[in-house]
């Protein structure tokens, strides 16, 4: 039987409320696929000691990234940051402190559980500058070039409409605006059934793209200066990877197709 989009929308964002459920109800580590326990090829691993002390435990445990995207994004004081999938505000509260008080950093995401749990772990983090936005990452809450950078930490594999999503990257940026971007992504040789024998869409595989097709979605929505690094493999010809790329100086305004900037999820800013 086929899988709907929106029925594989709802399995993501079902399991991924079971995750942030079981942070918060039994302390225990969140599970990307929901079947098995979480690999080293998951999680908050990819950071530096240094940077999990900056974090609640509960932020380090509901992490279900594949990288570090604080790493390549080179943030710097006073920009904006906009964290896709936020889940519990991992990238949001160390973005939020590396761009400081001048700076802002939001982090979008489309489950409940998580919105709270990321809104508990900002505030006991301390962190003032972070703000938490409901929707989802193929329709981003937030005015044309309002953002410097866009980070995400193995979402956009989940995503139903992956060329809406890089389309969305480019509307957000301001001109010169850059994005650093962890995912999973399929070597050239595997085909879409293939990827999908190496584990569930929802567990962060089967709905990956390839090397080229991501390099030419990119290429597409308007990104210049496009790079897709390996940094580990996860599953047969399924990796991990950093993916760089800049919006042109002289790119077209591209409008929003919302009518308004969109809505915070509930409580304060900040947690």
């Amino acid at each position: 039987m086929t899988t709907s989009a929106e029925e594989l929308r709802d399995e993501v964002r079902r399991r991924y409320a079971e995750a942030a459920r079981a942070v918060t109800e039994s302390g225990e580590k969140a599970c990307c696929d929901g079947e098995k326990a979480v690999s080293d090829a998951f999680g908050a691993s990819s950071y530096s000691s240094g940077e999990r002390d900056e974090l609640p435990d509960t932020a380090t445990l509901a992490s279900l990234g594949c990288g570090n995207p604080i790493a390549v994004a080179d943030l710097r004081e006073g920009e904006t940051v906009l964290d896709l999938g936020s889940g519990g505000g991992i990238d949001v509260i160390l973005s939020a402190r590396r761009v400081g008080g001048s700076g802002r950093a939001f982090g979008l995401d489309m489950t409940d559980e998580m919105l709270a749990l990321a809104q508990h772990n900002a505030g006991e983090a301390g962190v003032r500058n972070a703000i938490f936005l409901k929707g989802v990452i193929e329709q981003v809450p937030l005015p044309a070039e309002s953002v410097d950078v866009v980070i995400s930490n193995c979402v956009i594999n989940l995503s139903i409409d992956k060329p809406a999503v890089l389309v969305e990257m480019v509307r957000v940026l301001k001109p010169g605006g850059r994005i650093g971007i962890s995912d999973v992504v399929a070597e050239d040789r595997l085909s879409p059934v293939e990827r999908a024998e190496r584990g569930s869409y929802s567990g962060c595989i089967a709905g990956a793209l390839s090397r080229s097709e991501y390099e030419q979605g990119l290429a597409a929505a308007g990104f210049e200066q496009i790079t897709i690094e390996f940094t580990h493999e996860v599953e047969d010809g399924m990796h991990a990877a950093i993916v760089k790329a800049v919006k042109p100086v002289g790119a077209k305004l591209i409008a929003s197709p919302l009518p308004v900037a969109g809505k915070r999820s509930r409580g304060k800013c900040c947690g």
